[in-house]
């Protein structure tokens, strides 16, 4: 089974939670809908919408409340995002210009905190403690995330333990939620429950492992932003930690200047590339996202064998097999 077969599958689940979309993206103050709109409507692939409603499904619940929760999740992703771009200085996002380049830092910081604010709305509209308890741990350890990777922006000894500490609360944390609350909403057993968090959060890991892995293989125009964006922005990601710890003295030494100095991205991005081929930084990361997936996958035999599964196994052999 291909993800545009679990996709098609939930065509209209999906179609259903974009009118959510659509009725709290509206304001009277005009700005709103459009920074929002400019990167909701830019290709993203409601993957965590998909998620929970594919755990719901799984955990026999077809109520009207996956619906606006399906939303929270996107709006959620969306509003990070947005802040995300205004913190990287980034210039593209989805392969278009990033609102941040078009509105302006503060009006795309501002959107993001409307976004949140409407999450919540919604969270409260469905009155469900155990998803608002979620919810707001989450979005809480996700602001950790953003803090601590900034803390360590330009970090050339960042350690490997530290990244997965960062794309944990920045990434997968929220990935644990949307598989969490189809569950809640089914009001199924704290196993369950447990079970699809776990998935969740493993293929959270796998995906930004992979996502930051890209940064490095996949052409701009199929990936959407540019390439070796990541390391311009100061971030290090599993690749180059893996490239640096395996590194000559002289070699990390070289590489720190690189990194730390004033040359421009087309003389540091293909010696850097150099080195994570030599000590295949690549080969290493995607190994990494791989046993992600494997752990991810040997959680859900707890449930029983039907259609649900097979959906959660493709979207775990999508992340893997998202590359050039």
């Amino acid at each position: 089974m291909q993800i545009q077969d679990v996709f098609a599958a939930y065509k209209s689940d999906l179609q259903q939670m974009e009118k959510y979309l659509d009725k709290y993206l509206t304001s009277e103050v005009r700005l709103i809908p459009e920074v929002a709109h400019h990167l909701i409507d830019s290709g993203g692939k409601r993957f965590r919408p998909l998620l929970l409603l594919i755990s719901s499904r799984l955990c026999d619940y077809n109520g009207d409340h996956r619906f606006p929760m399906a939303a929270v999740m996107e709006f959620i992703h969306t509003a990070s995002l947005l802040h995300d771009d205004v913190i990287d200085q980034a210039a593209i996002r989805r392969g278009k210009t990033s609102a941040n380049n078009i509105w302006g830092n503060a009006a795309s910081v501002l959107v993001g905190d409307f976004l949140y604010s409407k999450a919540f709305k919604l969270l409260s509209e469905i009155s469900d403690i155990a998803l608002i308890k979620l919810m707001s741990k989450i979005t809480n350890v996700m602001s950790e995330g953003e803090v601590f990777q900034l803390m360590k922006c330009g970090d050339v000894n960042i350690t490997e333990e530290e990244y997965l500490n960062i794309i944990e609360k920045k990434t997968a944390v929220l990935l644990s939620a949307a598989c969490a609350a189809g569950a809640i909403l089914g009001s199924a057993p704290q196993n369950k429950i447990d079970a699809l968090y776990q998935f969740g959060y493993n293929i959270g890991m796998a995906f930004q492992i992979t996502d930051d892995t890209l940064d490095y293989m996949a052409r701009e125009q199929e990936f959407g932003k540019a390439i070796g964006k990541d390391l311009e922005e100061g971030k290090m990601t599993l690749p180059l930690i893996f490239a640096l710890q395996s590194a000559a003295e002289e070699e990390k030494e070289q590489a720190q200047k690189l990194i730390t100095g004033k040359q421009g991205n087309e003389k540091v991005i293909p010696l850097i590339l150099s080195l994570i081929n030599k000590y295949q930084g690549i080969d290493y990361s995607l190994q990494s996202a791989a046993k992600y997936i494997k752990e991810a996958r040997a959680l859900l035999p707890i449930f029983n064998d039907r259609p649900e599964i097979n959906h959660l196994n493709a979207v775990a052999e999508y992340v893997l097999s998202r590359r050039i």
